[in-house]
């Protein structure tokens, strides 16, 4: 004698009426609109789609990457070709200073820079 797996369940029927699953449902559907009310208000605030057809474009993109990079290079010259001026004026001045080791140093690496 066979006895089924489904017969030796215990059964439990959940009794809802038809008003309280309209309004979990009414709910549910408000919540769910809110969030998609964030999200889009989100992908908004991203600019997704503008980003999506800068990418769709590939010779915008390395057009705009190439001017990026040479202005990045620029930048980069510039600043430590600032950096070693100043560094070179405040050499100079510990020169005028006369300080024993260190004056020496820099006036031998002065005479080096003014060299033609």
């Amino acid at each position: 004698m066979a006895v089924s797996k489904e017969e030796n369940k215990p059964t439990m029927k959940l009794s809802i009426s038809k008003d309280e699953t309209d309004s979990i449902n009414a709910q549910e559907l408000a919540g769910l609109n809110h969030q998609v009310a964030l999200l889009a208000e989100t992908l908004e605030k991203m600019r997704l789609a503008d980003y999506i057809s800068y990418l769709n474009r590939p010779g915008r993109m390395l057009w705009i990457n190439f001017g990026v990079g040479l202005l990045r290079g620029l930048g980069t010259a510039l600043g430590a070709g600032l950096l070693a001026g100043f560094a070179y004026f405040i050499l100079k001045r510990i020169v005028v200073l006369n300080l024993p080791v260190i004056g020496g140093l820099i006036a031998e690496l002065s005479r080096y820079v003014n060299q033609p």
